[in-house]
């Protein structure tokens, strides 16, 4: 009798045990939004996790400044994240090694396509705004009334004092692209830094640079932007890139992530871009900022 009473006194604490086994089995695998290296990417990769943690109502992990773009996909393979901001062209160029077409709607059915064939991600619609090169001159260079996109400046008498970064010198579809409209040059392209770039435009030691569409700086009024007219540039529209097996573990994810899509144009990502580069507000309170604007903070 003494041994069948003991065995049933401690049967509740095996009950117990078993119900703390089940209920750990239950608990979802962690979130972590990735981002490449910048200040956009920071933003992006705030928005979304701060919007998740809103509609998921659990905390997200962050994992930022991966690299570039092969960095970001290879950490989104290996697990180490769950997803992160990309761009459209990016994918092409640098993932899968292609030449983009120059058609927006082409390039991302592409990318989506082969993200969900080779790499069990799933590459959601566009946030609304494409972060492609853009060539830059001073508002009041001489020429800046009769051109408003690279072919016109192709036409200028004048060379040009091109300066460009490095890593846009070393993209398939950067520097390559650009000489492709035969611009006339004073001197051969000068290779620094983004933000020295335009230092040296301010002070006329260069007379064009090439930036990024929806960089912060370009909300002065000290310069003006050239349309690539011929479409030259990839289109790098920016889209959620998420891993499949972690969508699948989370019936909310995907509905929640696509809440943003189309909600980010041009001018707000260049907005956010300044308050954080020029205003030195933090990417967090940045990104709080859009959602409670956007009404994606409740």
């Amino acid at each position: 009798m003494t041994y069948q009473r003991e065995r049933w006194r401690g049967f509740p604490c095996v009950l117990m045990f078993a119900g703390l086994l089940a209920g750990c089995g239950n608990t979802p695998p962690p979130i972590t939004v990735g981002s490449l290296n910048s200040t956009e990417q920071m933003i992006l990769s705030e928005i979304v996790a701060q919007h998740l943690e809103h509609r998921l109502g659990r905390k997200i992990d962050r994992s930022p400044n991966l690299g570039g773009s092969l960095n970001a996909f290879q950490a989104l393979q290996n697990g180490q994240i769950s997803l992160y901001p990309e761009y459209t062209g990016a994918i092409i160029t640098e993932v899968l090694k292609e030449q983009p077409s120059p058609d927006p709607t082409l390039v991302y059915e592409r990318a989506r396509g082969e993200m969900r064939r080779i790499a069990q991600s799933e590459l959601l619609s566009p946030l609304g705004f494409d972060n492609g090169f853009v060539a830059v001159i001073r508002s009041d260079d001489p020429r800046a009334a009769k051109v408003s996109n690279l072919s016109e400046a192709a036409q200028a008498g004048e060379g040009w004092k091109l300066g460009a970064s490095i890593e846009f010198q070393q993209l398939a579809d950067g520097l390559p692209s650009l000489m492709q409209y035969k611009l006339p040059m004073a001197s051969a392209p000068r290779s620094m830094d983004g933000e020295l770039l335009l230092k040296a435009l301010e002070q006329k030691s260069l007379s064009m640079v090439v930036a990024r569409a929806t960089d912060g700086i370009l909300t002065l009024k000290d310069w003006k932007t050239l349309r690539d007219d011929r479409n030259h540039f990839a289109p790098r529209q920016a889209s959620l890139l998420v891993r499949q097996s972690i969508s699948s573990t989370q019936p909310g994810l995907l509905p929640a992530l696509r809440e943003l899509s189309g909600k980010i144009n041009v001018e707000k990502m260049r907005t956010m871009n300044a308050q954080v580069d020029i205003a030195h507000l933090p990417p967090a309170q940045v990104a709080a900022s859009f959602l409670a604007a956007s009404g994606l903070s409740k």
